[in-house]
C-alpha cells in the first residue's frame, strides 16, 4: 500500500490480483484497476500523483493513469515474480526487483526498459531510490545490499555483513546513509558513498521486515516477526521499543 503525494488516495495491491485506489478522508473505493493475470505484490504512486505503478506474480509492471484507472503500459521484462517497485522522486524512471535476480529501470516517458541491473545471487526482494535520484539500492535473498548508478546501469557497491536475507532497505533523506533489515534479526546502516558499515542494530529476536528513515534522517524504525516496532536513534544508534498488541 502506498499514499498518493497528497495524502488524499491511498493505492493497494492484492491477491486477488487487482489494484485499487481509495479516497483517504472517507475510505470510499474510487477505483479499481484490473490488468494483471496473478496476485499483485507491490503499488506506487508517481511524485505527481498522476500515474501508479504495480508489480505482479505475473512477472509483469504495469502502470496505470489514476484519474481513469486505465491501463497506460505493461512493461515486460522479468522472467519471474515482480517483488518491489518504486517511482524516482523526480518522476523519469521507475524501478522494479524480481525473483530473477535482476533489477530494472525503466523511462517514464517513452514506456521502455533503460537498463537491466545484474548482479544478485538470489531473488531481489525491496528496491528503493535515492531522494535525489541518481542511485537505487536493492536487497536480496542473497544476503547483500547493493548499490546502483541509475544514469549508466553501473554497479557502485555491495554491502555485505548480513547473515540471512534482506528483506527491506531505505535511503536516509539526504541520500548519505541506507538502512537495512534482514531476517538475520539485524537492522544494519551504511555509508552510502563508501559501502562501509556504520553500525549493527540489535534488539528483535525475529526476523526485521521492514525499515525507513523518518523524514528528517534523525531516526529509524524497524518492524519485525518478534511482534514489535522499534525505534532507533540515527546518530547514537539506540532503539525504543514501542508498546504494540502486534
Amino acid at each position: 500500500m502506498a499514499f498518493s503525494p497528497d495524502g488524499k488516495q491511498v493505492v493497494s495491491g492484492s491477491y486477488d490480483k487487482t489494484v485499487r485506489l481509495w479516497d483517504a478522508v472517507t475510505g470510499a473505493p474510487l477505483q479499481t484497476l484490473e490488468g494483471h493475470a496473478d496476485l499483485v505484490t507491490s503499488v506506487a504512486f508517481s511524485p505527481d500523483g498522476k500515474q501508479v505503478v504495480s508489480g505482479s506474480c505475473d512477472e509483469t509492471v504495469l502502470l496505470w493513469d489514476t484519474a481513469i484507472g486505465a491501463p497506460l503500459q505493461a512493461l515486460k521484462g522479468h522472467t519471474d515474480s515482480v517483488s518491489s517497485v518504486a517511482f524516482s522522486p523526480d518522476g523519469k524512471q521507475i524501478v522494479s526487483g524480481s525473483n530473477d535476480r535482476t533489477v530494472q529501470l525503466w523511462d517514464t516517458a517513452i514506456r521502455a526498459p533503460l537498463q537491466t541491473l545484474k548482479g544478485h545471487a538470489s531473488s531481489v526482494s525491496l528496491v528503493a531510490f535515492s531522494p535525489d535520484s541518481k542511485q537505487v539500492v536493492s536487497g536480496s535473498c542473497d544476503k547483500t545490499v547493493r548499490l546502483w548508478d541509475t544514469a549508466t546501469g553501473a554497479p557502485l557497491q555491495t554491502l555485505k555483513g548480513h547473515a540471512d536475507l534482506v528483506s527491506s532497505v531505505a535511503f536516509s533523506p539526504n541520500s548519505k546513509q541506507i538502512v537495512s533489515g534482514s531476517d538475520d534479526k539485524t537492522v544494519r546502516l551504511w555509508d552510502a558513498a563508501t559501502g562501509a558499515p556504520l553500525q549493527t542494530l540489535e534488539g528483535h529476536t525475529d526476523p526485521v521486515s521492514s525499515v525507513a528513515f523518518s523524514s528528517d534522517g534523525k531516526q529509524i524504525v524497524s518492524g519485525s516477526h518478534d511482534k514489535t516496532v522499534r525505534l532507533w536513534d540515527a546518530a547514537d544508534r539506540k532503539s525504543t521499543r514501542l508498546n504494540s498488541s502486534h
